[in-house]
């Protein structure tokens, strides 16, 4: 009798781990690649920003470059990234138009020169700075026209 109750526990414990593990395999294919997404910000230094706001976006590109856009100012950057999911943003450039949000175009120009880790949850990209939430961007869908033009 011991045996048969050791071995259905086996069983239940066996089938929830496998339940979990599925939840983990649609996280994963719902999860979109850093490189060839649009991103746009949904949150800086916990404060949320909307699209009123300015558009705030990034794309990396493969070649190691991000190209995107602040409230007013087109973006670029050099970024390198490891497995363990660390991030370094270096050589930020920005066009120069007066724009009327441009403090909080200087925060979020900032808040990516200190980045320091990513993760990733499903369409959204969390950005820290050793350990400090900094800010979160959401991935746009991908027939999406691009919020601004190269540099």
């Amino acid at each position: 009798m011991k045996r048969k109750v050791l071995f259905l526990a086996s069983i239940i414990l066996c089938a929830v781990m496998a339940i979990g593990c599925c939840d983990c395999r649609k996280r994963a294919k719902l999860e979109k690649p850093l490189v060839g997404t649009e991103w746009q910000l949904v949150q800086l230094m916990a404060r949320d920003i909307n699209a009123a706001e300015g558009q705030y976006t990034l794309l990396f590109h493969d070649n190691g470059t991000i190209t995107g856009a602040g409230d007013c100012n087109r973006l670029t950057a050099t970024y390198s990234i490891t497995p363990s999911r660390s991030m370094h943003i270096a050589n930020l450039g920005s066009t120069r138009r007066l724009c009327p949000n441009y403090e909080q175009e200087n925060a979020y120009y900032d808040m990516l020169e200190r980045v320091t880790h990513y993760e990733m949850d499903a369409d959204i990209m969390i950005l820290l700075s050793n350990g400090t939430l900094v800010g979160m961007m959401k991935a746009l869908p991908a027939d999406t026209e691009p919020s601004y033009l190269p540099l």
